[in-house]
């Protein structure tokens, strides 16, 4: 029997949470995106320094970062996958990758006895090969890759690309979104703005790898590249290897 095709939309379908009620709205604070059927898309500073709780619902967890919630869950609503539960550390472990893999071990021991099976969704993320090594211990699947900006691009095609991209300094639709957090502030740019060209002296571009087709957030980066004094790129990946991964989930 042939598989479904995996849909990838371009943009966030209006009803992603309509389903699984994350959170009530009066629970959150102002700057929640509210959407359809009482449900909710906590902001990316929540996502960011909180995470997100999984609704209790399907057979299989996903454990991701926070910064994949808005990908993983459209990505979810537009195929129909609601065997798929999700939940999310915070996104800002990536400026500790030291800790990524104890917060992963601890999902797992926490969550697991609750559904059939778990599913990593983190690339190594600067572990060094220990949270593949964790993965594979626990018994659990993770997402290929070194890292989100390689599996949205296309494993394969972003370590073609690597020789030639070898001065770029990559963002995703998160990460321009969140640029002063985990960018310009963690760098101490915000403080000394001097220490710039000195820690950007290798690099020759900021190549904007696009989850979706949106002008206002093209213009945030555009501008982050201009503040980091780069040349700037913008290339659509849509969701890239995250779909198909999420497919075999």
């Amino acid at each position: 029997m042939t598989a479904p095709p995996v849909v990838s939309p371009t943009v966030l379908p209006p009803a992603v949470l309509s389903e699984d009620g994350i959170l009530p709205a009066d629970n959150l604070p102002p700057g929640d995106e509210v959407l359809p059927g009482d449900g909710v898309l906590p902001e990316d500073e929540i996502l960011t320094r909180a995470g997100l709780a999984p609704a209790g619902r399907g057979r299989v967890l996903l454990i991701a970062c926070g910064a994949l919630a808005r990908e993983i869950l459209a990505l979810k609503a537009a195929n129909g996958w609601d065997h798929l539960d999700l939940t999310c550390l915070p996104a800002n472990l990536h400026l500790w990758p030291d800790r990524i893999t104890p917060a992963v071990r601890a999902a797992v021991a926490q969550h697991r006895a609750a559904y059939d099976r778990v599913f990593v969704v983190y690339a190594d993320c600067g572990t060094g090969g220990l949270l593949q090594a964790a993965c594979a211990e626990m018994g659990v699947e993770m997402v290929a890759g070194p890292h989100c900006y390689a599996f949205f691009d296309g494993n394969d095609a972003f370590a073609a690309r690597a020789e030639e991209e070898i001065g770029a300094f990559y963002l995703t639709d998160f990460l321009v979104r969140q640029f002063d957090a985990f960018v310009w502030r963690p760098m101490g740019l915000d403080r000394h703005p001097q220490l710039r060209d000195m820690y950007f002296a290798h690099y020759d571009r900021l190549v904007f790898l696009a989850q979706t087709e949106d002008p206002a957030l093209a213009a945030r980066a555009e501008a982050a590249a201009a503040r980091l004094g780069l040349r700037y790129e913008r290339r659509f990946t849509g969701y890239g290897d995250l779909a198909a991964a999420l497919a075999g989930a």
